[in-house]
């Protein structure tokens, strides 16, 4: 009974004399990784062997497709130099170490120590299992930051085994919690640069990144603090207020811009002024002051003005990046020298009058940032002859004659020519949603022009401007006008400006001499509207003739130079 119990064993025993008794174990390893499979013998009983690692199961002699082998000193061959003996293989450790590990790399491995005689090679097994990850962490570095935009980069990082698909942005105001971020997802992996847009000036931004592939999104980068720079302040100065406060001063009061409307730290202003000529109907050259900007209301007195006398005014505030819109208010008269105890009047601007003037006004000041200004305190006397500063052209007011499907026809009235006499006009127009840094000059005219037609317009909303142009320089945008062509039986036009402050000191210096005004200007208005009637008799004749004014198209869509169609946009 106790010989049959013991054929079973001793049959295990002689196949395993026979074929060799192979050990086997398994190992999860992550791509990138170096991997070791370990494989010993004993050299201080069998003196150095030869041993192989093969890959597959472990066959009667040698080593299928094998990887590497070696003499029991060194190794004599190998595969790839991926594949390394790193440790002792004299005193009998022939461990495989795979550098680097890929999927493909999984699988079953063999390593055989030949051991001398029959049946005696020392053989191990293992299954190598390799697994893909997630991409490795970004490292984002800044290349560039402007007032509005932010440029970072990064260099390619292991992928984790399976290719990068996209990547993702987050962007975060620097007071606040991850949880606001805006995030962003880029789907194109080649991208080792990206410029982030839109951003407000003077502010700070945290940004981070991740890198997302087909088993998940990485660890977040590197946190980056970027601050923009300074830019002009986008907004006026508010509640401007002008008070005569004397026969020969007037008192200038108003508030800093909305907050986040500076773009950065406020230097101070520039306020300029001048005085309008009723005879010549037209303004005189401007005087320039400059005020340290100090607190939340601020106030200026302009001294050594003529008595009776209307003045316009108009104040930009500054930063270290320029110098933003302007605010204006009414033209504000001194007092009458013989009324020097009457009561002072005030003069105060509303926001509608303020909305209108604003683009209108803002281009006093182009002679004023291209010219030397001296600068000086808010308590500076200025004499009219103390300057001599050139001037720029005031814009037109551009005025929409009539929308008839896809046709618009457009009339403007020029302003205050300046130091010289206005050399041309030119027209700017955009889609309503694009930006106007985008915008190129699409028309130029003579300064004889006053009136054009454009058709065959894409049937699109549309903003439109116009710029005035002499030797000393170019205006300030005109009035912007807002128009929709194509739709039938009506049409919409918003003007978001009207007229200039010179137009309105010309309609109204005259009030208080009504009486005497009226014996001049009725002639006057009669003249003009003949001169008018036949000039537009004229243009109509011009254009049955020759089929075409300056801003007549023959093409299919008016087009932007060196840009895309509008309807593009």
């Amino acid at each position: 009974m106790i010989f049959l119990r013991c054929v079973p064993l001793c049959c295990s025993l002689l196949f395993c004399l026979l074929l060799g008794c192979v050990s086997a174990e398994s190992i999860i390893a992550t791509v990138g990784e170096d991997v070791t499979l370990i494989c010993n013998y004993d050299a201080k009983n069998y003196g150095k062997l030869a041993a192989c690692w093969g890959r597959g199961a472990i066959p009667n002699s040698g080593c299928a497709n094998e990887v590497i082998r070696s003499d029991g000193t060194s190794v004599t061959k190998r595969l790839s130099e991926r594949y390394q003996l790193r440790r002792d293989v004299g005193v009998g450790d022939v461990s495989l170490t795979i550098r680097q590990v890929e999927e493909g790399d999984s699988g079953t491995y063999g390593c055989r120590v030949e051991i001398p005689g029959w049946f005696n090679d020392h053989k191990h097994q293992l299954t190598l299992t390799v697994v893909a990850v997630r991409p490795n962490p970004l490292r984002v570095d800044t290349r560039e930051v402007k007032e509005r935009t932010v440029t970072v980069r990064w260099t390619p990082v292991f992928d984790g085994g399976k290719p990068i698909t996209a990547y993702r942005i987050d962007l975060k105001n620097k007071q606040t919690s991850w949880d606001t971020a805006v995030s962003t997802e880029v789907s194109n992996p080649e991208l080792t640069q990206l410029t982030l847009v839109d951003l407000r000036p003077a502010k700070s931004y945290n940004l981070r990144m991740f890198a997302i592939n087909s088993v998940g999104m990485s660890e977040a980068s590197n946190v980056l603090t970027v601050t923009t720079k300074e830019a002009a302040p986008e907004g006026p100065p508010l509640d401007m207020q002008l008070e005569a406060v004397t026969s020969h001063s007037i008192k200038v009061t108003w508030k800093p811009p909305r907050l986040d409307h500076r773009n950065g730290a406020l230097q101070g202003y520039s306020i300029s002024y001048r005085e309008y000529d009723p005879a010549g109907r037209q303004f005189k050259r401007w005087q320039h002051l400059s005020v340290t900007a100090t607190r939340e209301e601020e106030s200026v007195i302009l001294s050594n003005l003529k008595p009776s006398a209307k003045y316009g005014v108009i104040i930009q505030a500054k930063t270290n990046a320029g110098v933003g819109p302007a605010s204006t208010a009414p033209l504000c008269s001194t007092l009458d020298e013989v009324h020097k105890t009457s009561t002072a009047s005030t003069i105060k601007s509303s926001s509608t009058a303020a909305t209108i003037l604003i683009q209108d006004t803002t281009s006093v000041t182009s002679g004023h940032r291209t010219s030397a200004v001296e600068t000086v305190t808010a308590a500076a006397v200025w004499g009219e002859s103390t300057t001599s500063i050139t001037v720029s052209p005031d814009p037109p007011v551009i005025e929409l004659k009539e929308v008839k499907d896809n046709t618009i026809s457009l009339l403007w009235t020029p302003g205050f020519e300046g130091d010289s006499p206005v050399t041309g006009y030119y027209l700017e127009c955009k889609a309503v949603n694009a930006s106007w840094d985008r915008t190129k000059t699409v028309v130029d005219f003579s300064p004889n022009q006053t009136e054009a037609t454009i058709i065959e317009i894409i049937p699109s909303t549309y903003n439109i401007r116009m710029f005035a142009k002499n030797s000393q320089g170019t205006s300030k945008a005109s009035n912007v006008i807002t128009i929709t062509t194509g739709e039938a039986g009506h049409q919409r036009v918003d003007l978001l400006t009207t007229i200039s402050t010179d137009t309105h000191a010309a309609a109204s210096v005259e009030e208080s001499q009504s009486g005497h005004l009226a014996a001049i200007v009725v002639p006057v208005v009669l003249v003009v509207a003949v001169v008018a009637i036949i000039t537009t008799w004229q243009l109509r004749r011009v254009k049955q003739k020759a089929g075409s004014l300056s801003m007549w198209l023959t093409n299919e869509a008016l087009r932007y130079r060196n840009s895309e169609p509008l309807q593009e946009l």
